[in-house]
């Protein structure tokens, strides 16, 4: 990876995004000729309501909701985007449950992301039911259900994930430790199912490639959502001598995670991928400040039309917007309908694979061998609000300010996926 360049933060990012509302979602004179102006497309959002995630779920819900009226008035197909929001408690069972209920609604275009078992279950089901109901075909929009599998080994042509895959994101967190002599010791804490032990696999690959120098002293994978005091977790880490912990715990177990870590008074490092999510950002407080590092595909203050747009949901809502991929999924199914003139699913997948257009962290484009979104990523750091970065997350004080930036081809990582295509 010595090879790829990377570009410091004071990139064009910004001029992107201040065009995003014009170049991305600018209405065409031809819009009016299309078949489906007008039409309403119902999307079932699949995703926990009940349970230590609920807040995460019931932030999503707002985003999904806040964005279709925003798109709703701007689309070049001239839909209008409905969301139907139903609890799957995180099980893989309730989202199957979920799902046929969303069919037997009519319901076309499902999406879902928190849980990478749920994942994949709704895959394995959406690809039952369009191979059984022909003319009555499901696809499956991911915004967050990052294992690898998903558009490897586990691919299918009726799903598309917005949201950057674990391996992707790990490229660059160890990218970035290549340049930080000061991490030594390493702690790998995650998650107990398929997302958290992905995580682990791909740091230990991505630092024995770019840090061979590099410790892991300690490793531990938890249950997902049933720890509520990870005391015994951090003494174990603290014990270890780590002077940093690689996570991907998302929802109350990185928010649980980092108090307890604050509360034992562990000062090493945290890379994240998700410290940004719903309860987080309070737990680290200002005791993380300059500790906390995030790996995503956005960040707070990007400029331009996502500032105003965080701010407006922020003053709707007294919550901060994080999922960006919602952004990604309107974006690109507008574009896929007019271009596919239909918002039929076989013709919108049609459209979707392969689809490039301007989002809000630059260029990006729709893998046509595997579905998996190719796009930027970036490092920030948990700190002080100041003057250039002013957005205050969770009334902290503090947000996360960004430190590198790695172009899509950087992150991009290989897939082993052998799409089965609609004949």
């Amino acid at each position: 990876m010595s090879k790829h360049s990377t570009r410091s933060i004071s990139s064009p990012v910004r001029p992107v995004a201040r065009a995003i509302a014009v170049a991305a979602f600018a209405v065409t004179a031809a819009t009016a000729a299309y078949a489906q102006k007008g039409e309403t497309v119902k999307i079932a959002w699949i995703d926990p309501l009940s349970g230590l995630m609920a807040p995460v779920g019931q932030n999503q819900v707002k985003s999904f909701q806040f964005f279709a009226e925003k798109f709703n008035a701007t689309n070049p197909a001239g839909v209008k985007f409905e969301i139907i929001p139903i609890d799957n408690k995180l099980s893989p069972a309730e989202s199957l449950n979920a799902l046929k209920s969303a069919i037997d609604q009519g319901v076309r275009y499902v999406t879902q992301g928190n849980g990478s078992g749920a994942a994949l279950a709704i895959i394995d089901a959406v690809n039952k039911h369009n191979e059984r109901n022909p003319g009555k075909e499901v696809v499956y929009l991911n915004h967050s259900a990052v294992d690898p599998d998903l558009t490897n080994s586990k691919c299918s042509y009726w799903h598309f994930r917005f949201d950057a895959d674990t391996s992707m994101k790990m490229e660059a967190i160890t990218t970035f430790l290549k340049d930080q002599p000061d991490v030594k010791k390493v702690y790998l804490l995650n998650q107990n199912y398929a997302h958290g032990h992905q995580v682990a696999k791909y740091a230990k690959e991505g630092l024995a490639r770019k840090r061979p120098d590099v410790q892991i002293v300690g490793e531990d994978l938890h249950p997902l959502a049933q720890v509520r005091d990870f005391a015994p977790y951090v003494a174990k880490i603290k014990a270890s001598g780590a002077d940093t912990v690689i996570t991907g715990n998302w929802g109350s177990d990185l928010a649980l995670l980092v108090k307890a870590a604050s509360e034992a008074g562990y000062n090493g490092k945290f890379y994240t991928y998700y410290a940004g999510v719903t309860g987080t950002p309070t737990a680290i407080g200002a005791a993380g400040a300059g500790r906390v590092y995030q790996a995503a595909y956005n960040y707070n203050n990007m400029g331009g039309q996502m500032d105003a747009w965080a701010n407006e949901f922020k003053a709707k809502f007294n919550d901060d917007f994080y999922t960006g991929s919602v952004i990604h999924i309107y974006s690109a199914l507008g574009a896929a309908m007019a271009k596919a003139k239909s918002t039929d699913p076989v013709k919108v997948a049609a459209a979707l694979e392969g689809l490039k257009f301007k989002s809000f962290n630059g260029d990006v484009e729709i893998r046509k061998g595997d579905h998996q979104l190719q796009q930027p990523i970036f490092i920030s750091r948990w700190e002080k609000v100041d003057a250039k970065h002013p957005y205050n997350v969770e009334n902290t004080g503090f947000n996360f300010a960004p430190v590198k930036t790695y172009d899509a081809y950087v992150s991009s990582t290989p897939t082993s996926c052998q799409m089965k295509r609609p004949s």
